[in-house]
């Protein structure tokens, strides 16, 4: 599907000249409690336990680029032990000859896997995506700007909602509820909450830009748009008022271990990585990724270490300070 194609093709050309991640610095400690080993970098959300707090969230599919990235991001996350998130289902429930998503489980039977689907569908099409692919919890997303500027997009809405409470009442797994890129407002993830959500993936603004995508393929672009929404960091610290009422996993813009910590300090219990995840595909073998993650995963030990944290609830107590625009945004909270 050349639309799939070319969100990949574009979704790699943009880079953001802003990442609010650099807007955010933990305070340090010089003398250590914890060794090294004895760091914990497990934690739990979606109704699963994880061994680590990073992951692959949902990229692409649908198209024979997709099926080769997914693949390769199959192999990738089974050799890694860490969870796959595929792209929206919604390109093989039109086409029941694409198995540009089956194909993670081939070779990959333990692979964590959980799918994805539009809040657009109905809870039939969501219990089909099930059925086809058995995923731990299903991630339902939310993409009003993207469907706004996409030449095809939707133009109604009204029934967002009414699907959103009957994925929650006939849906067995668990649900997440997730933006795209453009940072989950407070009075959404209050929706949520009311309609029985327990996990929301806030997606902010700093990674994959929709919106610069979506205007990409137009002949008459909305280019004042690209900056649309919230950023990862300001949409955390919104969600700060939901503590204890919803679990927080975050994504958008996380490029490196630095930022997955620092999405944990701020309150998520999960991070989601796409976007550096893509170009990482383009700059390296799969065997050349699975070192780099799995490398991750000892320096998110040597950061959490030097914070004197030994495991994710203590990350929870560390200090930040905030600066630039984040922190312009946060004097207005």
């Amino acid at each position: 599907m050349k639309r799939k194609d070319d969100h990949i093709k574009f979704a790699l050309r943009y880079k953001s000249d802003y990442n609010s991640f650099d807007d955010v610095q933990l305070e340090h400690s010089s003398l250590p409690k914890y060794n090294l080993d004895e760091i914990d970098l497990s934690t739990n959300f979606a109704g699963h336990n994880f061994k680590f707090p990073f992951f692959i969230n949902a990229m692409t599919g649908g198209s024979e680029a997709g099926k080769n990235i997914n693949e390769k991001l199959a192999k990738i996350a089974n050799e890694c032990e860490i969870l796959l998130v595929t792209g929206s289902y919604s390109a093989a429930l039109k086409n029941k000859d694409d198995d540009s998503f089956k194909i993670v489980r081939k070779n990959n039977e333990n692979l964590l896997l959980a799918t994805n689907i539009g809040v657009d569908k109905n809870f039939t099409s969501g219990q089909k995506a099930i059925k086809d692919l058995n995923p731990i919890f299903l991630q339902i997303h939310i993409n009003l700007m993207q469907e706004l500027i996409m030449p095809e997009g939707s133009r109604n809405f009204n029934e967002w909602e009414n699907n959103l409470r009957d994925f929650v009442k006939n849906i067995k797994v668990p649900l997440v509820l997730k933006e795209v890129g453009f940072g989950m407002d407070r009075k959404t993830i209050e929706k949520a909450i009311e309609l029985g959500i327990k996990t929301v993936d806030i997606s902010g603004r700093g990674g994959t830009n929709f919106a610069y995508i979506e205007n990409m393929r137009r002949k008459n672009h909305f280019k004042y748009l690209n900056d649309w929404g919230k950023t990862t960091v300001q949409a955390l610290l919104d969600a700060k008022k939901f503590d204890g009422k919803v679990e927080i996993v975050a994504s958008g813009g996380v490029r490196n271990p630095l930022d997955v910590i620092k999405c944990l300090v701020l309150g998520a219990s999960g991070v989601g990585i796409s976007g550096t995840i893509l170009k990482f595909l383009s700059e390296y073998s799969t065997d050349e990724i699975i070192e780099i993650l799995n490398s991750w995963k000892h320096e998110c030990k040597m950061i959490m270490c030097a914070l004197n944290a030994k495991n994710l609830n203590e990350l929870k107590n560390v200090k930040y300070y905030l600066y630039g625009k984040t922190l312009d945004y946060y004097k207005n909270l």
